[in-house]
């Protein structure tokens, strides 16, 4: 019974060590994928990393270890070099002195065992606490950038071990008989336990990423129609830094348990990670699943009780369906995360998989790969298409659209790149080449349009950010440009992915005299008292709406309000597609001071525009008026 006693002692330790680095692995990836890869640029760590990038860190650090959850974190690069420490050790290691583990999580692998913390900087002191150590590599969606070490303290899993042995030796000393019966018992009742935990979500008991794809699986394997639903809480990073982690804990349980309850039999509802739930909606038809979805939406957004305190979540639905979507795990839950993020930028709150909006293809990841080097090696280029007065044909303005030349692939249209860099942090540094491109031009222009006006596109993400008003005016202020010939033409839906920023961001420009339009005007879902508040000096009427204005009686009425409105607001108002006279004259009729397109000109290079102006003939626009 001795010997027994002491081989299953020495198994439940070497259990409960297996599970801790189990455990372990899977917090840190967690971690590493949900907390460290979103502060990343996706550029490789050797080089010196931005100060932003370190204070992210820095705080994301302080925050963990405070609570407990982590002893130490650091950041190295590829070669192994420590590029960021919590407190400060780890730096100035030779290439001698680089471990082994850190060089394989180098090569993509994960490393993990256990240890104790050396307490001096150096890595050399005396031993302190036990602790998980584990190494494993970082990466942003393309290649591995670098690799995380973090230390996640070992006294729970002892805690563990010593009441599992105390347990142990209790029932050893009921005598052989009896031990063997109830450790047959209890061996049968745990791993009961532990294969439902292998399967479920450790704060909302539902199925986890695990169960729910091999109920993904099952179901296509039988044939039946499934929609995969990916289903996220917007703005939940809000409650969390706003009102605590124990806040939107008790948030995602009562989430998960009403999306448990309003499912159907034969339906799955699953954790996926952070503030995604996964669904597996089965023998669902197509018409069915926004029904089933908006009641599903219902549900989520009435009002959460937290304690004494109400909360409101907002959630987006995104799904695919197979087999039309996808006939495997992997595809559809992509897909579907892709049709979630295009509802949640839509606003529309659920939207299915369309393969238009699908800008995450390989082809169009590496071409976004190779943009970083275009930026810096100067292979893109502007080109500037013309805008005139309606009323004299005057020559006003002209908008600078971006171009690349690939050395390989020769000219790359911009809906090839630029979708996706849109959703990458390329669009930041893409924009301030445009932006520095342009102004420069205007300089070269000075003499030949001394009161051009020139016109750039601006994204979501550069509104975002709050420094972008800054960033604006320095680059006139480099290029001696007055603010009054610089217009930024922002769609409706960048106004929406953050109106409170995009607002500050937008007057502060615009105090200094810099233009501001609403570029595709009427696709949008911009309210008339939010646009009424906004420093506004231009609406440019989408083209979907000016292309058919001759054969189309309800775009006509549309844009006749649209200018209407414009006016009112005190606004000038342009119409892009413009393409045949009957246009021009039919929105020369509706009041429209400004027209872009075709009729007029294509974009061209900016040495063709001297060219043009010389050949340009206004009576295009204002016939025989």
């Amino acid at each position: 019974m001795l010997v027994l006693g002491l081989v299953l002692s020495y198994a439940l330790r070497a259990e409960a060590r297996s599970r801790g680095l189990v455990e372990g692995r899977a917090q840190a990836s967690l971690i590493a994928r949900t907390a460290v890869e979103p502060l990343l640029d996706g550029r490789p760590l050797d080089r010196t990393m931005s100060a932003g990038e370190l204070e992210s860190l820095r705080r994301l650090a302080d925050r963990a270890i405070g609570s407990g959850d982590v002893v130490r974190m650091r950041v190295r690069d590829l070669a192994g070099r420590v590029v960021f420490s919590d407190d400060g050790s780890g730096f100035g290691a030779t290439a001698d002195a680089i471990d082994d583990e850190v060089l394989d999580a180098a090569g993509g692998e994960t490393v993990a065992h256990l240890t104790h913390l050396n307490t001096d900087t150096n890595d050399e002191g005396p031993a302190g606490e036990k602790v998980v150590e584990i190494y494993l590599p970082l990466s942003t969606g393309g290649p591995d950038v670098g690799v995380l070490e973090i230390y996640l303290p070992y006294a729970p899993i002892a805690r563990e071990v010593s009441s599992g042995l105390h347990t142990l030796y209790t029932v050893l000393g009921v005598g052989l008989a009896a031990l063997w019966a109830i450790l047959v018992l209890v061996s049968a009742s745990t791993m009961r336990r532990m294969a439902w935990l292998s399967d479920r979500d450790p704060l909302t008991g539902l199925p986890n990423r695990t169960l729910f794809q091999r109920r993904v699986a099952s179901a296509i394997e039988h044939g039946r129609p499934v929609a995969v639903v990916v289903a996220d809480v917007d703005r939940f990073k809000e409650v969390n830094d706003t009102l605590g982690h124990h806040v939107g804990d008790a948030l995602l349980r009562e989430l998960g348990a009403r999306l448990a309850g309003a499912v159907r039999n034969g339906d799955t509802v699953a954790r996926l990670g952070g503030d995604e739930f996964g669904l597996v909606l089965a023998r669902a038809a197509d018409s069915e699943v926004p029904e089933l979805l908006g009641r599903l939406r219902d549900a989520l957004e009435a009002e959460v009780m937290i304690g004494a305190l109400p909360i409101s979540a907002e959630t987006s639905f995104g799904y695919a369906i197979a087999p039309a979507d996808g006939d495997d795990v992997d595809t559809l839950l992509r897909r579907a995360d892709v049709a979630m993020y295009q509802a949640k930028g839509s606003r529309s709150g659920i939207a299915r998989y369309d393969a238009r909006h699908d800008n995450f293809d390989v082809g169009k990841l590496a071409l976004v790969g190779e943009l970083r080097r275009a930026i810096e090696s100067n292979e893109l280029e502007l080109h500037y298409q013309p805008k005139a007065e309606l009323r004299t044909g005057r020559l006003c303005a002209v908008e600078a659209l971006v171009r690349w030349r690939h050395p390989r692939r020769g000219m790359v249209p911009p809906d090839a790149f630029l979708p996706a860099a849109e959703q990458t942090g390329l669009i930041e540094p893409l924009t301030h080449w445009v932006l520095a491109a342009a102004l420069a031009q205007i300089t070269v222009w000075a003499e030949a349009f001394d009161d051009l006006t020139m016109a750039v596109n601006v994204s979501a993400r550069n509104l975002a950010r709050p420094d972008f008003a800054d960033a604006v005016l320095a680059a006139l202020s480099d290029a001696g440009i007055a603010p009054d010939r610089l217009t930024l033409e922002i769609t409706e839906t960048a106004l929406l992915t953050d109106p409170e920023v995009a607002a500050d961001v937008l007057a502060r420009v615009s105090a200094t005299g810099v233009r501001v339009s609403i570029d595709d005007f009427g696709q949008g879902q911009t309210s008339l008292g939010y646009l009424s508040r906004l420093p506004l000096h231009e609406l440019k009427i989408d083209r979907s709406f000016v292309t058919d204005l001759a054969d189309n009686l309800a775009h006509a009425a549309i844009v006749r309000s649209v200018v209407d409105l414009g006016h009112n607001l005190g606004l000038q108002v342009v119409a892009e597609g413009v393409e045949t006279r009957e246009t021009v004259a039919l929105l020369t009729a509706t009041g429209c001071d400004i027209a872009q397109g075709y009729l007029l000109a294509r974009p061209m290079p900016a040495d063709d525009l001297a060219d043009w102006v010389a050949t340009h003939r206004t009576d295009v626009l204002i016939g025989d008026r």
